[in-house]
């Protein structure tokens, strides 16, 4: 049967009300904005724009968040306009199937899994991490690790885990609810980041802008760590520059994942039409606000020099140099509190995605079972908690920070193609909302979103490739097998075969 088959929009509509595999539609639009709020504003905000400051883009990190909170709205459009018209759980995987086909769709599941499966393992990583720190503010002697047969366990990330499992389990309201509290309370924090260190702010500290690019320390041995680009191109690692700025954007990028996470929700939407794109742009216009002060606060109050020199360098660098520790004090309060939200929805999107694909048939079906009483997909929330829990307590997780950005990435590149497809296949379908100057922001978007992942390193490349070629292996060996669609098809294909085979008998036997 043909690796490109599709999955009907009316057939993804009709199983959102399959009895014991449907979910229950409990979220409005505050509930979506917090969401995109809850997942975006957390370590990312905190550590990574100091990172790309330091060692890519100098100042013009700003311009960085800039260029990548323009793709992931542009991206995040062609979302909108997808979930709007196919309001069921399964985010890009869904769409692609209904557009591109089955293979594509099950890489882009296989993607989404990655994206969430990492960044729920590396957020939970720091989060026990960030913990121990505030213990350690406290006073408490409370070590991040634990001696478990020999190996050493990170505690805090089992803790946090299994707590969000447990509420995910018991119903999606519930976990949103608890999300807004956390959600407020950060973001709180992101604004007194903001406003103190505002006053410590030096003019001289934006100049120059864009620094002048500069070869990278290690030179040609760090043809693993250089961008893929460069690696094609022949360039030498460089830092800074407009390509440092461009690799700033890339890195930034992933304060800004999570917005494709909230459109897994799209089942569990009241009034999904109108409810999902209100909730993701306004979740997504906060956060971009918060991101441009917090960047031109953080270059304006120390040289982006002094950035460079920290391997570890955040927020609370700035702070430290300029003589205000106690802020710092607050910002790791602030970390622990971002995470901790953050968890939750990667939680929630990576068991949405995992569910869409088993009702499918492409993983177990016994793994969408529902719970009649929570409309919860308890069994494979539990699996994906679990997963979560063990990669993040027992393995060293720093590997996995840039597998999330293209992971991400690439379900926005096939997304932003499939509106087009969409458009051309069922100009029929009523949208509620609509990508405007369709096709060429979703064809912008998609090539800002494949410019930001050849911006990633050559080395997260082939890890990518690694991962792509586990789950093609997954797919032939199972999922193409049994897939729902596919079993469907077979099953016209062959009663169209025993008609054709009875109508020649009958020809046959006429005088």
């Amino acid at each position: 049967m043909s690796l490109w088959r599709t999955k009907s929009i009316e057939a993804s509509l009709a199983d959102s009300h399959e009895k014991g595999h449907s979910l229950k539609r409990t979220l409005g639009t505050w509930d979506l904005m917090i969401m995109g709020v809850a997942v975006a504003v957390g370590a990312g905000i905190f550590s990574v724009g100091a990172k790309a400051a330091g060692s890519y883009a100098g100042p013009s990190v700003t311009l960085g968040f800039l260029l990548a909170a323009i793709t992931c709205a542009l991206a995040i459009m062609c979302y909108a306009e997808f979930a709007s018209a196919v309001p069921v759980a399964g985010s890009a995987y869904t769409f692609t199937y209904a557009t591109l086909g089955e293979l594509l769709a099950w890489i882009i599941g296989w993607d989404l899994i990655l994206e969430m499966l990492t960044a729920g393992a590396v957020i939970a990583k720091y989060w026990g991490i960030y913990l121990s720190k505030v213990f350690e503010l406290a006073n408490w002697d409370v070590p991040a690790t634990i001696s478990v047969f020999g190996l050493q366990v990170s505690w805090g990330a089992f803790v946090i885990v299994a707590i969000f499992t447990a509420l995910l389990v018991l119903g999606t309201k519930l976990s949103a609810r608890v999300a807004s509290v956390f959600t407020i309370l950060k973001v709180a924090i992101v604004l007194f980041v903001i406003v103190v260190g505002a006053f410590y702010i030096k003019p001289e500290n934006y100049t120059p802008f864009i620094p002048e690019a500069v070869p990278s320390t290690g030179g040609d041995g760090d043809v693993w760590m250089q961008s893929l680009f460069s690696f094609m191109t022949g360039a030498h690692p460089a830092q800074y520059g407009i390509f440092g700025l461009l690799a700033g954007a890339s890195l930034v990028f992933f304060a800004f994942i999570g917005f494709d996470v909230v459109a897994t929700s799209a089942e569990e939407v009241k009034n999904p039409q109108k409810t999902l794109p209100r909730g993701i742009f306004a979740g997504l216009a906060i956060v971009t606000v918060l991101y441009l002060g917090v960047s031109l606060v953080l270059t304006g109050m120390v040289p982006y020099t002094v950035l460079a020199d920290d391997p570890n360098a955040s927020l609370a660098t700035a702070f430290i140099a300029v003589g205000a520790g106690w802020a710092a004090q607050v910002i790791s309060v602030g970390i622990l509190v971002g995470l901790t939200t953050v968890i939750m929805v990667l939680l929630l999107g990576l068991s949405r995605v995992l569910f869409a694909m088993s009702r499918d048939g492409l993983l177990p079906r016994s793994l969408s079972v529902t719970s009649a009483k929570r409309g919860t997909p308890a069994r494979i929330q539990i699996i994906a908690g679990t997963a979560v829990a063990l990669i993040a307590g027992f393995t060293d997780v720093g590997v996995l920070e840039e597998m999330i950005n293209i992971g991400t990435l690439s379900a926005f590149v096939l997304v932003s193609i499939a509106v087009i497809v969409l458009r051309k296949k069922r100009p029929d379908l009523k949208r509620a909302f609509s990508v405007p100057f369709s096709p060429y922001l979703p064809i912008l978007s998609a090539v800002l979103c494949f410019w930001l992942m050849l911006n990633l390193t050559t080395l997260t490349w082939v890890r990518f490739a690694v991962w792509l070629a586990i789950g093609l292996a997954v797919y032939f060996a199972y999922g193409r097998r049994r897939s729902v669609v596919g079993i469907e098809a077979k099953r016209v294909y062959d009663a169209t075969l025993r008609e054709e085979a009875i109508a020649e008998e009958e020809a046959i036997r006429r005088p």
